[in-house]
């Protein structure tokens, strides 16, 4: 049986037109466009475990034959700052600019573009940041955790008309487009229900006390992390724990969710779900943290307009029994899309019996494998320099010279924020969750909900 990461394997190129939207080209990106000489000066904000783990390997693997280059470095905590410093110029053979903070990145002159991989609350308002100096971006997903930072967010870019990759690198996946191609093209037959997993058993799963034990607060500036969060008092564990932390992460579903459920937006065309549902708590890991370590939620998909049709979709999650390989499994009258074994069975499919006996027509997909890549690749959240995310860093280099969308636009990131954000106010209010499209309001409890 092929296995999910030989699934996963090898990463390519989605087509950018898919998207809409014209870029206006400034005489440097035109300039890219035909003679691709300039290097393109790259900073990173937030020196993250993300960071240096993955994006930092990733963008290792093309920048000398993409002419991109690193040179410079923002992080508000002194002693990440100074290792980033460090590390980068051992990467690189050159000196690297160690910034404060962003005012002091973005008053770099020629700086083209930067990689933002902060705490989850920050990717939105980060992003406002770089689009508005001029910068193109790569930004880490979530893309946002409230509606507020997600609007504004969207509306930046789009003013702009910067380049913006989120980091939803399922979209950059050989395998993950072809099984978007096979629902698109109304092979696989209406989607009637889709389950998606993601379970881990790992006690220091976001946890970092060999961090907390060296910082201090006057080595980093606690209101400036805190960006439009309520006050609180300075806290290392938020800081540098901030996944196990509402307001500052949603835990499980900004983290792992949120890859799971943008691709039943991309097979399918929906854009958010038409309400959410969610249950869970803390049951294993009783250390602290306010955000669950299981969880079950339960969406519902279909046209606004025709309540009469569309499918539910379920996340589950737990952090104390797994060996984390996400599951996605697509369902529909005629089988399965099993996105584990890469394979498309009539498993569950209606058979001749039970549709004789109703007088209606058997439905059964054929057996088929999509597309298999031969690389393997290990597709935890948390991996360094796997093929998918250097496959969707590369797409990013691509079209920062060429002034195209990437695969996973702006849309992308808004819309996985919204189902994202539909989760949080399940979670925190108890209610069911709903999405105003006139408005672009996630409320609960007939409430607009905010934190």
């Amino acid at each position: 049986m092929t296995s999910r990461r030989k699934f996963i394997g090898q990463a390519v190129k989605a087509a950018g037109a898919t998207y809409l939207g014209t870029l206006a080209f400034s005489p440097k990106s035109y300039a890219r466009i035909l003679g691709a000489n300039d290097r393109v000066a790259v900073g990173v904000v937030g020196y993250s475990d993300r960071f240096r783990s993955s994006l930092l390997p990733c963008f290792l693997n093309h920048y000398k034959e993409m002419n991109f280059d690193i040179i410079a470095v923002s992080d508000i905590w002194k002693l990440r700052r100074e290792d980033a410093q460090a590390a980068l110029k051992s990467k690189f053979d050159h000196d690297i600019t160690g910034c404060v903070n962003n005012d002091a990145l973005y008053s770099i002159k020629d700086l083209d573009a930067v990689i933002v991989s902060t705490p989850d609350f920050q990717h939105a308002t980060h992003c406002i940041e770089a689009v508005k100096a001029g910068k193109d971006a790569y930004v880490e997903k979530p893309f946002a955790e409230t509606m507020a930072d997600n609007k504004a967010a969207l509306k930046a870019v789009k003013e702009t008309k910067k380049i913006v990759q989120i980091g939803s690198q399922r979209r950059s996946g050989a395998n993950y487009k072809a099984a978007a191609d096979f629902v698109k093209a109304g092979k696989f037959g209406p989607v009637t229900m889709v389950e998606l997993t993601w379970n881990v058993n790992q006690p220091g799963r976001w946890r970092r006390p060999g961090d907390i034990a060296k910082i201090q607060q006057q080595d980093t500036d606690w209101k400036r992390f805190l960006i439009n969060r309520p006050f609180e008092a300075w806290d290392p564990r938020k800081y540098l724990e901030f996944r196990l932390f509402w307001p500052y992460s949603s835990g499980m579903p900004g983290q792992w969710m949120c890859h799971q459920i943008d691709t039943v937006h991309w097979f399918t065309g929906l854009q958010h779900p038409r309400s959410v549902v969610a249950n869970g708590g803390i049951y294993m890991w009783k250390d602290g943290r306010r955000n669950w370590d299981t969880m079950t939620a339960v969406f519902d998909y279909g046209p606004e307009n025709d309540p009469a049709s569309g499918f539910q979709v379920t996340f589950a999650s737990r952090m104390h029994n797994g060996d984390e390989n996400p599951a996605e499994i697509y369902y529909s009258n005629g089988g399965e899309m099993n996105l584990n074994t890469n394979k498309v069975t009539p498993t569950g499919g209606l058979t001749k019996r039970f549709a004789d006996a109703m007088h209606m027509q058997p439905n059964l997909l054929p057996e088929m494998s999509l597309e298999v890549a031969d690389e393997k690749v290990v597709t935890s959240a948390n991996t360094g320099g796997d093929a998918l995310t250097s496959a969707h860093m590369r797409n990013w280099m691509e079209c920062v010279r060429s002034r195209q969308q990437p695969n996973a636009p702006i849309e992308a990131g808004y819309t996985h924020a919204i189902a994202s954000i539909m989760t949080n106010a399940a979670v925190r209010t108890g209610e069911k969750a709903y999405f105003d499209e006139k408005k672009q309001e996630v409320t609960a409890g007939g409430k607009v909900f905010t934190y």
